[in-house]
């Protein structure tokens, strides 16, 4: 009887260490945690992410595993990249916008006049109705969802007011995804004031944390091992600008009288959406006609 309670005690000593072993090694894991290949220390417009949360450590690994190895998406990206952010960039610096907000464009649309399920247009992804409130023309012949400019101005427009509301940068880039309205009523259930902090719909906890990841790997490409030469980049065209106050009944005669051919003018007019321009309150709007790119 004696040797079996022994036997007993015994187990249940080595049990208890091994438990007090393995709940010590989780506990210094999750502050230890290092990821391969990439730093933790991340900031969104200047904002800190707070890598020393375990969740905010693993929704971050995961969105740099999955762009890493993504890659068709992610090189394609990188060279429109080359085109598409010298449009941006003064844009946004010239309304006061953190040069970051370049790659919330990247995760909603790719960079490219991107059409979603739920009728969302252009590479900044405007509703009809949003686009409107914004300033911007939407109806059968003219959509400026497809005007990289005017586009990329509203979504300034955007971003200034959120950040009022929120008095954050991130909290501001999350409601391009999950409303203004959504993010504040979240927050006023959960009380708390930081994006990080937030139960979140999937696709909007996935959000910042996907800008994050491609803001890294296309800034220090090579590391990742897109090593993409600068001469396969895609690269801007040189346009002029043709101002336009009356009916077009014909763009593909009016881009033959302009040295160029419909598909052309389309490509790079694509909020355009008819075959013709009806504009009876004699409206100025300018065309962009390439001036190099298609000649040898």
């Amino acid at each position: 009887m004696k040797k079996i309670i022994s036997k007993t005690n015994a187990v249940v000593l080595v049990a208890a260490f091994l438990g007090s072993v393995f709940v010590y090694s989780v506990v210094s894991n999750t502050s230890q945690y290092a990821p391969m290949g990439y730093s933790l220390q991340m900031d969104f417009a200047g904002e800190e992410v707070p890598a020393y949360m375990a969740d905010v450590q693993e929704r971050l690994d995961k969105e740099m595993i999955t762009n890493m190895n993504y890659h068709t998406n992610t090189t394609l990206v990188i060279k429109r990249a080359n085109k598409v952010f010298p449009v941006l960039e003064p844009i946004l610096a010239k309304y006061g916008i953190p040069d970051d907000f370049k790659y919330l464009a990247v995760i909603e649309s790719g960079l490219v006049n991107a059409v979603s399920p739920a009728g969302a247009r252009g590479v900044w992804q405007f509703m009809p109705l949003t686009a409107k409130e914004k300033g911007m023309e939407v109806s059968d012949q003219v959509d400026e969802r497809y005007h990289l400019v005017k586009a990329t101005e509203a979504a300034c427009k955007y971003f200034l007011s959120a950040k009022e509301k929120f008095g954050s940068w991130t909290l501001a880039a999350a409601s391009y995804n999950g409303g203004i309205g959504g993010i504040k009523s979240k927050m006023e259930e959960q009380q708390v004031d930081n994006y990080y902090d937030l139960l979140l719909t999937e696709e909007t906890s996935r959000y910042v944390f996907r800008i994050l990841a491609l803001k890294e790997i296309m800034k220090n490409a090579a590391n990742y091992g897109f090593s993409i030469p600068k001469e396969a980049l895609y690269y801007p065209i040189a346009t002029k600008k043709i101002v336009v106050d009356s009916t077009i009944t014909n763009l593909a005669q009016f881009a033959r009288s302009q040295g160029v051919n419909y598909k052309i003018l389309k490509l790079h007019n694509p909020w355009l959406r008819d075959k013709m321009l009806l504009n009876a309150s004699g409206k100025k709007y300018e065309i962009e006609i390439p001036t190099t790119g298609y000649t040898k």
